[in-house]
C-alpha cells in the first residue's frame, strides 16, 4: 500500500507542474500567474478540491506532455460560498483545447447547474487544438457543448480574460453574466496569424481584441483591470451581489448606514438649470449604502450608468442617465447596455431602480445604420417582460419615448415619482416650440417676448404636478427624501415574494 500511495503522490506532484518547471518560469517571466496560482488568489485558503488532476490528452504519445490536458478544474469556496472554478493552463500546449479538456469543462459546467454553484472561468489560450479537432471525427467531438448554450442563467457565470484568448475562452466570456479583462491581453475569435493567413488582413493583438476595443466598441467586457489581481478582486465583488443560484435572492447584508438619512448634499449637486450638466454618479453615491457600488461597462455607452449596489443591505440594480455625456441622451450602445443589465437583474432576482435625466434618444443617420429602432424596442421589450420590483424616479427631465424606456408610467413599475425639478413631455421646450409654433413665431412682431411666453407655458405643461394631479405618477417627492422613499417602497414591493422574478428573460442571449 505504501508503494501504491507513493506512486499516486508522485503522479499528482508531476501533474501539478503542468507543462513543467521551465514553462512555469516562462509564464512568470512574461508577467503572468499560472492557472493554480490564479485559483489560489481567488478562493478561500485550503478550500480548492481539484477534479481531473490526473487527466491528460487522449492523443497517442501525448500522455506525459499534457498534464490536466490544459485546464485545471474543481470546487472551492469564495468568501465562504461554494463555487465551481476552472483555469486554463498556458503551460500545457499554450492553453489550447483538446477532447479531454472539453470533457472536463463540460462535466464541471453540468455539476455547477446540478448543485446550484456559481461558475468561474479564469481564462487564456489559443482555442481549439489542431490535432484534436482535425478530421470529421475530431471536429464532430469539439462543437459547442449544449450545456453552455442552454445555460439559461441558472447560476451566475463569470469569466476573466487574463491572457491572450482566442476561440474557446472568448466563447465562454461572451456567454457569461460578468466579464473582466486585464489590460494588455486580447480577446477575439481568432489570432492575428490565423487572420492574416485566412484573409490577408494584418493587425496587432491590441487592434484585434485589446481592452480598448471592448471598452469603446463591443461592450463585451464589464470591467477592465490593470493586472490579474484586480481582475480577480472584481470577480469577488460581483459575486457578492449575486445569489448562489437563480432560485435564491442575493444575500442581504447588515449596514450601519442610516436607511432614512436625508440627502442634504443632493440639492448642491443637481442644478435646476436644465442646460447645465452634473455627475449622476455623485447622486448614486449619496443614495446607496456607504457610497459603495459596482459599475458595469463603465466605458461603453457612457450616457447610461448601470450599477449594482445595496439599499439598507438589499442588493439593487440602478439604471441612470448620465448628463455629463451627450446630456444623457441614449444611443445604440446605451440601449444594448440597458437591455443587458435588465436581463441580468431580472434573472438573478435583483430589484431595479431607474433615475431619469434623459432628453431623448441620440438619433442620427449613423444610429439608424446601427439599428437604433430595434435597439430601442429591445430595451422596451426586456423592461416589459421583467418581473422584479421596479421603482422609477424622474430627477430632472424625461422626454419622449425615452420616458418609457426609463420605466415611466405603463411600463410595469411598482412606483413612479418625480422630483419637483422634473420636466416630462413629448419633446424638449426649444425643439417643441420651433415645431409647434414655428409659423406663428415667424408672423409675430415681438418674437423674443412671444418665445419667452411660450416657453413659460411649455414649462408649466411639462411640470410633474400636471401628471401628479391626474394621478399618472404616484407622487412628487422632496429630493432629500429619495433614499428614504426607495427603501420604504422596496420593502413593500418585496413583501409578497421577496424579489424573486418569473425569469422570463433568463433565455435572452447574453449579447445583442
Amino acid at each position: 500500500m505504501e508503494k501504491e500511495i507513493k506512486e499516486l503522490l508522485n503522479r499528482k506532484e508531476i501533474a501539478k507542474l503542468g507543462g513543467g518547471k521551465e514553462k512555469i518560469k516562462q509564464q512568470h517571466k512574461l508577467g503572468f500567474f499560472t492557472a493554480r496560482e490564479r485559483i489560489n488568489k481567488l478562493v478561500d485558503p485550503g478550500s480548492f478540491l481539484e477534479l481531473g488532476l490526473l487527466a491528460h490528452s487522449d492523443q497517442e504519445g501525448m500522455e506525459h506532455k499534457s498534464a490536466g490536458d490544459g485546464i485545471v478544474t474543481g470546487l472551492a469556496k469564495v468568501n465562504g460560498r461554494p463555487v465551481v472554478v476552472q483555469a486554463a493552463d498556458k503551460t500545457v500546449f499554450a492553453g489550447t483545447e483538446g477532447i479531454v479538456y472539453f470533457r472536463k469543462t463540460k462535466a464541471l459546467h453540468e455539476y455547477a447547474l446540478k448543485r446550484g454553484f456559481p461558475l468561474i472561468n479564469l481564462m487564456e489560450g489559443g482555442g481549439l487544438r489542431m490535432p484534436d479537432g482535425m478530421g470529421s471525427d475530431g471536429i464532430s467531438q469539439m462543437l459547442f457543448p449544449q450545456v453552455m448554450l442552454r445555460h439559461q442563467r441558472e447560476v451566475p457565470m463569470v469569466t476573466s480574460i487574463l491572457g491572450d484568448s482566442f476561440g474557446g475562452p472568448t466563447w465562454l466570456a461572451v456567454s457569461s453574466d460578468f466579464v473582466t479583462q486585464a489590460k494588455g491581453t486580447t480577446m477575439a475569435v481568432a489570432g492575428p496569424r490565423m487572420l492574416e493567413v485566412a484573409t490577408g488582413e494584418k493587425v496587432t493583438n491590441e487592434e484585434l481584441g485589446g481592452w480598448d476595443v471592448h471598452a469603446k466598441y463591443t461592450g463585451q467586457v464589464d470591467q477592465f483591470s490593470e493586472n490579474e489581481e484586480d481582475s480577480i478582486e472584481s470577480i469577488k465583488k460581483f459575486l457578492d451581489y449575486m445569489p448562489q443560484h437563480a432560485g435564491k435572492e442575493p444575500r442581504c447584508k447588515e449596514t450601519n448606514d442610516e436607511p432614512y438619512r436625508s440627502l442634504d448634499k443632493v440639492v448642491d449637486i443637481v442644478t435646476t438649470n436644465r442646460k447645465r450638466a452634473y455627475d449622476m454618479k455623485k447622486v448614486i453615491k449619496l443614495i446607496v449604502d456607504n457610497e459603495d457600488y459596482l459599475e458595469m461597462k463603465p466605458t461603453f455607452g457612457k450616457a447610461l450608468i448601470t450599477v449594482l449596489a445595496r439599499m439598507n443591505g438589499k442588493v439593487v440594480g440602478i439604471v441612470a442617465n448620465q448628463p455629463m455625456q451627450f446630456a444623457g441622451a441614449a444611443g445604440p450602445n446605451e440601449c444594448e447596455k440597458a437591455t443587458d443589465f435588465i436581463c441580468l437583474c431580472d434573472s438573478y432576482n435583483i430589484p431595479l431602480i431607474f433615475l431619469h435625466d434623459i432628453p431623448g434618444f441620440r438619433v442620427s443617420s449613423d444610429a439608424e445604420k446601427l439599428k437604433m429602432p430595434t435597439k430601442i424596442m429591445m430595451w422596451n421589450q426586456a423592461l416589459a417582460q421583467s418581473t422584479v420590483p421596479k421603482i422609477s424616479i424622474i430627477i430632472r427631465k424625461s422626454i419622449g419615448a425615452a420616458y418609457g424606456n426609463m420605466c415611466g408610467p405603463t411600463m410595469g413599475a411598482d412606483f413612479v415619482v418625480a422630483w419637483p425639478t422634473a420636466e416630462i413631455n413629448f419633446t424638449g421646450p426649444e425643439v417643441g416650440i420651433n415645431v409647434v409654433y414655428g409659423r406663428q413665431l415667424q408672423n409675430t412682431e415681438n418674437k423674443k417676448e412671444k418665445r419667452l411666453e411660450l416657453l413659460k407655458n411649455w414649462g408649466f405643461d411639462s411640470s410633474p404636478y400636471k401628471a401628479a394631479g391626474k394621478y399618472l405618477i404616484d407622487d412628487v417627492i422632496d429630493p432629500r427624501d429619495t433614499r428614504k422613499f426607495l427603501i420604504q417602497t422596496l420593502e413593500y414591493a418585496c413583501a409578497k415574494n421577496g424579489s424573486l422574478s418569473e425569469r422570463k428573460l433568463a433565455n435572452w442571449p447574453t449579447g445583442f
